[in-house]
């Protein structure tokens, strides 16, 4: 059967669930069942030698029994219990206490996994709905065994059911599983300096995914190594976060005879199941858009108390998307010596350009580009994931930069129709796949290193700026009028005098005398009320202080500073206002920002950009800020030149010629 026919058939199981499981649990019982007939196919070959060495070794304990049978057998698990998915079957009347027992016969290691799903608390719920001996039924009639469905197949099944289940729930699947195309793609571009893991026999390198869903990227990176060079072995290391999905990671790297342990269950940014590990390379497609409120507690403790000697010591992304978090938790883990550590990360286009100047995104990229760790970012054809169609980019991070490389940065534009095939059908949102050659030569473009249509290199310098802050002086005219008087009663600090925060009766009189002096404000005021505009600000104040004085009433810098704000507009023509320091106030109704590139000289830029437009401007260098962005379509953007008013024109005059048409049609 093809993959797409056991898919079919495994969802097709998922059926006799209906009316006794609603849609959202139906991968509750599917995909246990599914690893559960894997390791079963993959076990029968040895399943009478194992029973044989269960017999004979009776009096052995459970560690020493796993060693003897493991290695008789040449497999990491084993099975112990005389049923198999066909024996299951020939007595129904005991169908699940016998694959309870089925189930309980695993090795440790494989009844761990299993525990993850939570099966075993189905299976009576089953078996009283008369549900249990069908499915097991059908789960037998298909071979599973590695020589009948590859472990690639196997991750396209297991991801296809999970995408499924989900949709059935109206959930969406969180880990937008990765093609396998785009994985060797990645394999291919981190393994290209690697001579020595490409040709050096019995060498080992380890790889880490933190957020490794199945397990696909693992499974690819193993494999494609191997194809590479069949004398090397590559070493996995993982971490997930979603039971099921862990458990089914956890089952395809026991069939292949990865060492289970490096695979760990929990949140990476929380609890670090690897916190001493480091490792030569490291993959990921995090999930895009992901916020982390409810860690945020645990990562913003690390990032205050521990800095750059924790992991998100350079800043941290804003709530709603965890995509940063993710690519420094896998900085904190490359190795320092022995060559250094190569990273390949999917993200979608906001770690780009997501934040301004001084923002956590902005200094996340800051830290990465000016500790020259970025190599390469490749956009990708769009509609390559399961269940998204948005913008995706893979991200080359290393701390082992070839000589031609360092200060570089290359960008590689691969979304565009050569470098991707419609798919026949889509799957889900997937409509597009990259061949084998169309992965060749985007390798190809990144191996070359040469600019081209398709590939640009610039200097980490370039994607820098400065972020300042262009101030105005403030100008204002002063009037005491009958409109700005109004104006005054809004005024907080004018509302206040008649409040108070005592109680009872000295609460009144206290506010009963604010009302009285507000009253004597207004008529002081309106007493003066005057066409004359002022446009020095310092000549009004003398002019108040002196009105003032001639009453009763005390000039309070509240007062002073309510009348002030109510009694003045904005006014270009007037002159510039100053504290009392003689400093220049700034009118922030009038501030504005420039982005300066690096290369640029701050002083030089002002003087020719913004001067000539508002000659009284100067820079707020106390503010001025540093940032980074990658904005990716501005590099590759080519110039199409607007359609002539003759062809626009002709294309309007050829519609109403064929509606004209038309319509005679429907008339006649």
């Amino acid at each position: 059967m093809t993959t797409k026919e056991l898919s079919s058939f495994i969802w097709s199981i998922a059926d006799l669930l209906r009316h006794d499981y609603k849609q959202a649990d139906y991968g509750k019982v599917i995909l246990p069942l599914t690893v559960l007939r894997r390791l079963d196919c993959v076990l029968a070959p040895t399943k009478d030698k194992v029973l044989d060495l269960v017999k004979a070794n009776k009096d052995k304990k459970e560690a020493a029994l796993d060693l003897i049978i493991t290695n008789k057998i040449k497999l990491k698990f084993y099975n112990r219990s005389k049923f198999d998915f066909t024996k299951l079957l020939a007595d129904s009347d005991h169908i699940a206490a016998n694959l309870n027992n089925f189930i309980n016969g695993f090795s440790s290691n494989a009844r761990e996994i299993l525990e993850y799903f939570g099966f075993q608390e189905h299976i009576a719920r089953l078996d009283e709905a008369n549900l249990l001996f069908l499915i097991v039924k059908d789960f037998a009639k298909i071979d599973l065994h590695p020589d009948k469905v590859s472990n690639v197949q196997m991750g396209y099944i297991f991801e296809e059911l999970i995408r499924k289940f989900a949709e059935l729930s109206n959930e969406t699947a969180g880990e937008h599983f990765t093609p396998r195309e785009v994985i060797r793609l990645m394999v291919n571009i981190l393994f290209n300096n690697d001579n020595e893991a490409l040709s050096t026999p019995g060498i080992v390198r380890t790889l880490y995914d933190p957020a490794s869903g199945t397990g696909g990227m693992l499974s690819i990176a193993e494999e494609y190594l191997r194809e590479l060079n069949p004398d090397a072995r590559l070493e996995v290391f993982g971490q997930e976060i979603n039971p099921e999905s862990y458990a089914i990671c956890k089952s395809d790297m026991l069939i292949k005879g990865q060492n289970v342990s490096n695979i760990k269950f929990g949140n990476s940014f929380t609890v670090d199941g690897l916190p001493n590990e480091k490792f030569d390379y490291m993959l990921s497609n995090p999930p895009f858009g992901v916020e982390w409120k409810k860690v945020e507690t645990q990562i913003r403790n690390e990032y205050e108390k521990l800095g750059y000697a924790g992991r998100f010591g350079a800043g941290l992304p804003r709530i709603s998307d965890g995509s940063f978090l993710f690519l420094q938790h896998m900085i904190s883990k490359m190795k320092q010596s022995n060559g250094g550590s190569r990273i390949g990360i999917v993200f979608n286009g906001s770690p780009l350009f997501a934040g301004g100047a001084g923002s956590g995104e902005s200094e996340i990229r800051k830290w990465i580009i000016e500790n020259d760790w970025l190599e390469a970012i490749i956009a990708m054809p769009n509609e390559l994931f399961y269940n998204t169609g948005i913008a995706t980019y893979i991200w080359v991070v290393t701390n082992r930069k070839v000589r031609e490389r360092k200060g570089k940065i290359q960008l590689i534009n691969a979304n565009g129709a050569s470098f991707s095939e419609k798919m026949q059908p889509s799957l889900g949102n997937k409509r597009n796949y990259i061949s084998v050659n169309q992965i060749d030569e985007i390798s190809k473009i990144y191996g070359e290193f040469k600019e081209n249509q398709f590939c640009k290199i610039y200097d980490n310098k370039d994607f820098g700026y400065w972020r300042i802050t262009v101030e105005r002086p403030l100008r204002l005219n002063f009037q005491i009028s009958k409109e700005r008087i109004n104006k005054l009663t809004e005024e907080s600090a004018f509302q206040n005098l008649s409040k108070s925060r005592k109680k009872g009766k000295e609460a009144q009189k206290e506010i009963e005398a604010g009302e009285k002096l507000q009253a004597s404000i207004i008529e002081l005021l309106t007493k003066n009320i005057s066409e004359t505009i002022y446009k020095n600000r310092n000549e009004f104040v003398s002019l108040i202080e002196v009105q003032f004085d001639k009453s009763d009433i005390k000039l309070t810098s509240l007062i002073q500073k309510a009348l002030l704000n109510s009694l003045s507009e904005k006014d270009e023509t007037a002159e510039i206002c100053y504290d009392k320091n003689g400093i220049i106030e700034s009118d922030s109704d009038l501030r504005d920002y420039e982005n300066i590139p690096l290369k640029d000289d701050i002083e030089e830029y002002f003087k020719r950009e913004v001067l000539p437009h508002v000659p009284d401007a100067w820079i707020d260098h106390d503010k001025t800020k540093k940032g980074y962005e990658i904005n990716f379509t501005k590099y590759f953007y080519v110039y199409k030149p607007l359609r002539s008013l003759e062809e626009i024109r002709n294309d309007l005059l050829s519609l109403e010629k064929e509606t004209d048409e038309l319509l005679k049609e429907v008339l006649q």
